[in-house]
């Protein structure tokens, strides 16, 4: 009997888990945001152009539609790169050879000659390199049918490996940039809701005075002091995003500083720090989660519009919203999915994102 009870009880984690198993949505969300971190972190194993930033260009095949294939010749390098296994896992190898699509090739003697790749029907040049260039002669090696599953972008370069590596700056921005609007945010509205009077008011003439800023000119201007760049940009919608938390959490710790669990550990002599962290916070996760989840996806999106404006992270570093940038004008081209493709990858995250916030939300909500 007392194995069944002990069997019977269950933590508050445990039954919140438990609740949350049973969303489909919520779980297949979770999934998807799991994938979309692995192929963010793993991007250079899974990239078919695995070169730093998927940046190796080849003008003559630009824009091709998807599963477009073509001959790839390769020219080796004598310069090493002394390049180690980890920085080519998750930076992308040094690539120093170059590489030429051609449309037919042959051997004449001890030269091999090639026709370079040229659409729309041209016939391209033909040029010759010794096969001494190769090691032992063997040019076979360096000759073999590449294929883009999703084509090319408008300067030739593989459009999966963009998209695959650009995951990386929408996926980590969401999460850097809630990470930092928590810290401030908790900050800032636990102090002005537990304390309130004179600490409430300035803290509120902060919260008002940075709300009435729009958030997009907010990010740029600190965009622009702290210059163009990767982590500028992280920083930059961190530090705007801080207020819809602070607002949330002093209204919620408003509500629960009055409440009798809290008077309780006043009486106790607990202090506020352990009060708000240990005893309110916790009990205010439910709209926390919510909040962030908006702001992950606000953050993704702020992130597309700088980089739209191009302001964001800069060539030749792939991003969702750079590539949206580089190919909205292909829509009335007749090539559309070169500016789909990212703004449903974008979609699918934001959309991922906000159905697991959801789905915790219903999971920890008490009251249910």
């Amino acid at each position: 009997m007392c194995v069944r009870i002990m069997n019977n009880h269950k933590s508050l984690t445990g039954l919140a888990l438990q609740k949350f198993k049973t969303n489909f949505w919520g779980v297949f969300s979770l999934s998807l945001t799991a994938c979309i971190g692995l192929i963010s972190v793993f991007a250079y194993v899974l990239a078919p152009d695995a070169s730093k930033n998927a940046n190796q260009m080849h003008l003559s095949i630009h824009s091709k539609p998807p599963r477009f294939e073509v001959q790839m010749l390769t020219m080796p390098s004598s310069i090493e790169s002394n390049q180690n296994l980890l920085s080519r896992l998750f930076f992308g190898k040094i690539n120093t050879d170059t590489e030429i699509p051609i449309q037919s090739y042959k051997v004449i003697g001890d030269k091999l000659h090639y026709v370079e790749y040229a659409s729309d029907g041209l016939q391209g040049l033909e040029k010759q390199v010794n096969l001494s260039q190769f090691p032992n002669s063997d040019y076979k090696f360096f000759i073999n049918n590449r294929s883009f599953i999703f084509g090319t972008d408008k300067y030739g370069r593989d459009y999966l490996s963009r998209i695959l590596i650009g995951s990386r700056i929408s996926f980590f921005i969401g999460f850097v940039a809630v990470f930092i609007s928590l810290i401030v945010g908790l900050l800032m509205g636990s102090l002005a809701g537990y304390y309130g009077g004179k600490v409430d008011a300035v803290i509120m003439w902060i919260i008002n005075v940075t709300w009435s800023i729009p958030t997009l000119l907010l990010v740029i201007a600190i965009t622009l002091a702290l210059g163009k760049g990767f982590w500028q940009v992280f920083i930059a919608v961190g530090l705007t995003m801080w207020v819809e938390v602070a607002r949330v959490v002093r209204g919620q710790i408003i509500s629960a500083r009055e409440m009798q669990y809290v008077t309780a550990a006043r009486a106790l002599g607990y202090r506020d720090y352990r009060i708000i962290t240990k005893h309110i916070l916790p009990n205010i996760f439910g709209p926390l989660i919510v909040i962030s989840a908006a702001n992950f996806a606000a953050a993704i999106l702020i992130e597309s519009g700088l980089s739209f404006l191009g302001i964001g992270a800069q060539p030749p570093m792939a991003s969702w919203g750079a590539m949206i940038k580089d190919h909205y004008n292909y829509i009335i081209l007749g090539k559309p999915y070169l500016a789909l493709i990212p703004g449903i990858c974008i979609m699918l995250l934001v959309m991922a994102f906000m159905l697991v916030g959801n789905a915790l939300r219903d999971a920890l909500d008490v009251k249910t």
